[in-house]
Protein backbone atom coordinates (compact mmCIF):
# COMPACT_ATOMS: atom_id res chain seq x y z
CA UNK A 1 0.00 0.00 0.00
CA UNK A 2 1.05 3.29 -0.93
CA UNK A 3 -0.82 5.53 1.39
CA UNK A 4 -0.82 9.32 0.31
CA UNK A 5 -0.90 11.19 3.58
CA UNK A 6 -1.64 15.14 3.82
CA UNK A 7 -0.94 16.34 7.29
CA UNK A 8 -1.64 19.82 8.53
CA UNK A 9 -1.01 21.56 11.89
CA UNK A 10 -3.22 24.40 13.05
CA UNK A 11 -1.60 27.58 13.74
CA UNK A 12 -2.96 27.40 16.76
CA UNK A 13 -0.64 24.49 17.56
CA UNK A 14 2.29 26.54 17.11
CA UNK A 15 4.78 26.18 19.92
CA UNK A 16 2.46 23.64 21.45
CA UNK A 17 4.93 22.14 24.14
CA UNK A 18 3.89 18.76 24.83
CA UNK A 19 3.92 15.91 21.98
CA UNK A 20 2.76 15.62 19.28
CA UNK A 21 4.00 12.80 16.14
CA UNK A 22 5.78 13.04 13.60
CA UNK A 23 4.18 12.66 10.01
CA UNK A 24 6.44 9.42 9.80
CA UNK A 25 4.29 7.82 12.95
CA UNK A 26 1.12 9.33 11.83
CA UNK A 27 1.61 7.36 8.46
CA UNK A 28 2.35 4.15 10.06
CA UNK A 29 -0.06 4.13 12.48
CA UNK A 30 -2.68 5.17 9.33
CA UNK A 31 -0.87 2.59 6.89
CA UNK A 32 -1.37 -0.70 9.98
CA UNK A 33 -4.96 0.92 10.31
CA UNK A 34 -5.62 0.14 6.47
CA UNK A 35 -3.37 -2.76 5.93
CA UNK A 36 -5.16 -5.34 4.36
CA UNK A 37 -7.77 -3.63 2.79
CA UNK A 38 -7.93 -4.55 -0.99
CA UNK A 39 -10.62 -1.67 -2.04
CA UNK A 40 -7.93 0.68 -1.74
CA UNK A 41 -4.36 0.58 -3.50
CA UNK A 42 -2.92 4.13 -3.26
CA UNK A 43 -5.51 5.64 -0.35
CA UNK A 44 -5.68 9.63 0.30
CA UNK A 45 -5.84 10.75 3.67
CA UNK A 46 -5.56 14.05 5.79
CA UNK A 47 -4.73 14.64 9.26
CA UNK A 48 -5.41 17.82 10.95
CA UNK A 49 -3.74 18.34 14.40
CA UNK A 50 -6.18 21.38 15.87
CA UNK A 51 -6.42 22.74 18.92
CA UNK A 52 -9.67 23.19 21.20
CA UNK A 53 -11.20 25.65 20.02
CA UNK A 54 -11.39 24.38 16.05
CA UNK A 55 -12.46 20.87 17.63
CA UNK A 56 -14.83 22.63 19.65
CA UNK A 57 -16.93 24.23 16.81
CA UNK A 58 -16.39 21.11 14.42
CA UNK A 59 -17.78 19.07 17.41
CA UNK A 60 -20.89 21.37 17.27
CA UNK A 61 -21.61 21.66 13.75
CA UNK A 62 -21.36 18.23 13.12
CA UNK A 63 -22.18 16.27 16.14
CA UNK A 64 -23.81 18.47 17.83
CA UNK A 65 -21.72 18.55 21.01
CA UNK A 66 -21.00 21.25 22.64
CA UNK A 67 -17.30 20.78 24.00
CA UNK A 68 -13.96 19.58 21.97
CA UNK A 69 -13.25 15.87 21.34
CA UNK A 70 -10.41 14.03 20.73
CA UNK A 71 -10.71 12.63 16.71
CA UNK A 72 -13.47 13.26 14.20
CA UNK A 73 -13.82 11.37 11.13
CA UNK A 74 -14.99 12.81 7.82
CA UNK A 75 -15.03 10.10 5.43
CA UNK A 76 -15.58 10.69 1.40
CA UNK A 77 -17.22 9.15 -0.78
CA UNK A 78 -16.87 9.93 -4.43
CA UNK A 79 -19.70 9.18 -6.72
CA UNK A 80 -19.26 5.94 -8.55
CA UNK A 81 -17.78 7.77 -12.04
CA UNK A 82 -14.90 9.01 -10.12
CA UNK A 83 -12.13 7.35 -9.95
CA UNK A 84 -10.47 9.27 -6.55
CA UNK A 85 -9.41 6.58 -3.24
CA UNK A 86 -9.55 9.54 -1.42
CA UNK A 87 -10.35 7.57 2.21
CA UNK A 88 -11.49 11.50 4.16
CA UNK A 89 -9.68 13.55 7.00
CA UNK A 90 -9.33 12.86 10.82
CA UNK A 91 -9.46 15.86 12.92
CA UNK A 92 -7.42 15.26 16.14
CA UNK A 93 -7.19 17.65 19.12
CA UNK A 94 -3.81 17.98 20.89
CA UNK A 95 -5.04 19.18 23.96
CA UNK A 96 -7.97 16.61 24.60
CA UNK A 97 -5.41 14.08 23.62
CA UNK A 98 -2.76 14.89 25.81
CA UNK A 99 -5.12 14.97 28.45
CA UNK A 100 -6.96 12.07 28.05
CA UNK A 101 -3.47 10.45 27.92
CA UNK A 102 -2.39 11.93 31.29
CA UNK A 103 -6.28 10.66 32.56
CA UNK A 104 -5.68 7.21 31.56
CA UNK A 105 -2.40 6.92 32.31
CA UNK A 106 -1.09 6.45 29.07
CA UNK A 107 2.20 7.35 26.88
CA UNK A 108 0.79 10.38 24.47
CA UNK A 109 2.55 8.05 21.88
CA UNK A 110 0.45 5.35 22.64
CA UNK A 111 -3.20 7.44 22.71
CA UNK A 112 -2.08 9.11 19.86
CA UNK A 113 -1.49 6.20 17.65
CA UNK A 114 -4.87 5.11 19.01
CA UNK A 115 -6.39 8.09 18.04
CA UNK A 116 -4.88 7.55 14.42
CA UNK A 117 -6.39 3.94 14.21
CA UNK A 118 -9.52 4.50 15.79
CA UNK A 119 -10.33 7.42 13.10
CA UNK A 120 -9.28 5.47 10.11
CA UNK A 121 -11.57 2.64 11.46
CA UNK A 122 -14.23 4.96 11.38
CA UNK A 123 -13.17 6.13 7.99
CA UNK A 124 -13.62 2.12 6.95
CA UNK A 125 -17.30 2.75 8.31
CA UNK A 126 -16.39 1.05 11.53
CA UNK A 127 -18.51 2.32 14.24
CA UNK A 128 -19.28 2.08 18.20
CA UNK A 129 -22.74 2.66 18.85
CA UNK A 130 -24.08 -0.63 19.76
CA UNK A 131 -22.51 -3.35 22.07
CA UNK A 132 -21.54 -5.68 18.62
CA UNK A 133 -19.77 -2.82 16.63
CA UNK A 134 -18.29 -1.68 19.35
CA UNK A 135 -16.69 -5.21 20.21
CA UNK A 136 -15.62 -5.33 16.73
CA UNK A 137 -13.94 -2.26 16.16
CA UNK A 138 -12.20 -2.10 20.14
CA UNK A 139 -10.98 -5.38 18.71
CA UNK A 140 -9.13 -4.75 15.36
CA UNK A 141 -8.08 -1.37 17.32
CA UNK A 142 -6.08 -4.28 20.28
CA UNK A 143 -4.90 -6.29 17.47
CA UNK A 144 -3.39 -3.23 15.22
CA UNK A 145 -1.93 -1.17 17.77
CA UNK A 146 -0.52 -4.76 19.59
CA UNK A 147 1.49 -5.53 15.98
CA UNK A 148 2.70 -1.23 16.19
CA UNK A 149 4.08 -2.72 20.07
CA UNK A 150 1.28 -0.82 21.79
CA UNK A 151 -0.52 -2.09 24.57
CA UNK A 152 -4.28 -2.76 24.89
CA UNK A 153 -6.19 0.64 24.75
CA UNK A 154 -9.05 -0.23 27.01
CA UNK A 155 -7.42 -2.15 29.57
CA UNK A 156 -8.00 0.24 32.10
CA UNK A 157 -11.53 1.05 31.22
CA UNK A 158 -12.37 -2.90 31.52
CA UNK A 159 -10.85 -3.22 34.88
Amino acid sequence: MNLMLDVQIAEELEGFDTYLPSEEQLALWAERALEGRTEFAEPELTIRLVAEEESHELNFEYRGKDKPTNVLSFPFEAPPEVPIELLGDLIICAQVVQQEAVEQGKTDEAHWAHMVVHGCLHLLGYDHINDDEAEVMESLERDILAKLGFPDPYLDEAS
